[in-house]
């Protein structure tokens, strides 16, 4: 359903910008069927929780400058050594760790992602706006058959969201102007970061992003310009 701006309005968007992470993928599912491959008697969904709880902490290091321009697939190895002793893990070899740490780049799509991409592709340029590394998405896409149109990252402008320089740039990139981009997300903070650029934005439930035991709260918030069930229902409203 439509929650803000008026279709006039939204027949100038030429360009969708998708969160990755909650968004197009279930990092909680699959990260804790990677642990538990490795170490069958782990709290596997115990485990992702932890991992990705280090995200937000480790963005700002780098926001902060204590840390230089740092990917994220670096990141996230610096956030699994953090929590690899908590799980008794810290016994793991160095190619067991280095293959978990790249356990974000094989993310599986929620159930709608490939066909509701297919369908909006058709009418939009459709593009990745992750904080994800062009390696970490690009690697994720050839996997899983993602069938993006270009992949930008938080990379690209040295920048991780909600840094304005990240939807800004996404809209530079394409020259044009903010209005004409709509960030796709399933987080309210990022979609209000790009709403205050100038951005239309669309809400995607994913109630289960954290685990079905930690459903999360799904409800519209009225200045998205579009709220939607999910890929499909989103494709529906912009008739794709």
């Amino acid at each position: 359903m439509s929650v803000g701006v008026t279709m006039s309005a939204t027949g100038a968007v030429q360009l969708l910008v998708f969160d990755v992470f909650g968004t197009v993928v279930d990092w909680h599912s699959g990260i804790a069927r990677e642990v538990q491959a490795l170490r069958p008697a782990v709290d596997g969904a115990a485990f992702a929780l932890a991992w990705r709880a280090g995200y937000r902490p480790a963005m700002q290091r780098v926001r902060s400058g204590e840390l230089g321009w740092t990917r994220l697939d670096e990141l996230h190895r610096l956030m699994l050594d953090d929590i690899l002793e908590k799980f008794d893990l810290a016994d793991l070899s160095e190619a067991q760790k280095q293959h978990l740490s790249k356990a974000w780049h094989r993310l599986d799509p929620w159930p709608d992602v490939l066909a509701g991409l297919t369908r909006l592709k058709t009418r939009y340029t459709i593009c990745t706006l992750s904080n994800g590394n062009i390696g970490l998405l690009t690697n994720m896409a050839k996997r899983a058959g993602l069938p993006w149109d270009c992949i930008l990252s938080a990379e690209v402008f040295r920048a991780y969201k909600p840094d304005p320089a990240v939807y800004l740039g996404a809209a530079k990139v394409f020259d044009l102007a903010p209005a004409q981009a709509m960030l796709v997300a399933a987080h309210q903070d990022d979609l209000a970061a790009a709403r205050a650029c100038g951005l239309q934005t669309a809400y995607i439930e994913r109630p289960a992003e954290f685990g079905a035991a930690n459903p999360k709260d799904v409800s519209p918030e009225p200045a998205n310009t579009w709220h939607a069930r999910d890929f499909l229902a989103l494709a529906d409203q912009l008739g794709c």
